[in-house]
């Protein structure tokens, strides 16, 4: 098995472009299971950890639905935002300039098979993140991310989580806000969920701006203990 995992950070880059980025690596990993198989070797797989910030776009995964989307085509050139559908579960969220967007490609054949389990560890992540920032967050039962004040009228997500898998390789991942403009927000029905809201790390620590290259180191740190994971930056 192989944990060792390559960081790429892809600073501010185009949705689409990276979209597409996250489909050659996933693909290329795909084919190495599927050429092991074939051929009866036993080639390790590549795992890769992506950090970008998006430019303002909105996406709606495959279990998404259009409704929540609350801008026409018009209104979204006025606002400067692109709208995607794309390949990941989920509903419909909002990326952005401040929002730490993770996408870790990886074979799950090298850690554990086990999806829930995969996307638990994600949002412990984020969690153990926020907690080293003084901020207690948690699980919202049925409902994939991290939130604050769950069980409260004031419940509001932090984090967003999709993902896609096939033969246990996995791409998309989670968006946290940490300088973002929640303003965007409400452009849509985050998730799909009525009657919470969303919030942001630089809010909710009452702070014009959070560094956000300490947010990753720390993102980092987490994800290889939770992971038992050797992430390494990539040549």
């Amino acid at each position: 098995m192989n944990k060792r995992v390559e960081l790429i950070d892809l600073g501010e880059r185009d949705y689409k472009d990276t979209w597409d980025y996250q489909e050659e690596i996933f693909q290329s990993v795909l084919q190495t299971k599927v050429d092991n198989r074939k051929n009866e070797t036993d080639k390790a797989t590549q795992n890769y950890f992506l950090f970008v910030e998006h430019p303002h776009v909105y996406t709606l995964g495959k279990s998404g639905h259009i409704e929540n989307m609350l801008l026409n085509k018009e209104q979204l050139e006025e606002k400067g935002a692109t709208f995607y559908k794309i390949n990941r579960g989920g509903d419909i969220t909002y990326h952005g300039p401040g929002q730490i967007v993770g996408y870790p490609i990886l074979d799950l054949e090298n850690f554990f098979t086990d999806i829930h389990k995969y996307l638990r560890l994600l949002e412990e992540t984020i969690i153990m993140t926020l907690k080293d920032y003084g901020i207690e967050s948690g699980r919202s039962e049925g409902e994939t991310g991290v939130w604050l004040g769950v069980g409260t009228p004031f419940a509001r997500k932090i984090c967003a989580m999709g993902v896609r898998a096939s033969r246990w390789v996995t791409m998309h991942g989670f968006a946290f806000n940490v300088n973002t403009d929640l303003g965007y927000f409400d452009n849509i029905i985050p998730c799909g969920i009525r009657g919470k809201g969303v919030t942001s790390l630089n809010v909710e620590l009452g702070q014009e701006h959070v560094n956000e290259e300490e947010v990753k180191e720390k993102i980092l740190k987490y994800f290889s203990m939770l992971f038992e994971a050797e992430v390494v930056v990539a040549n």
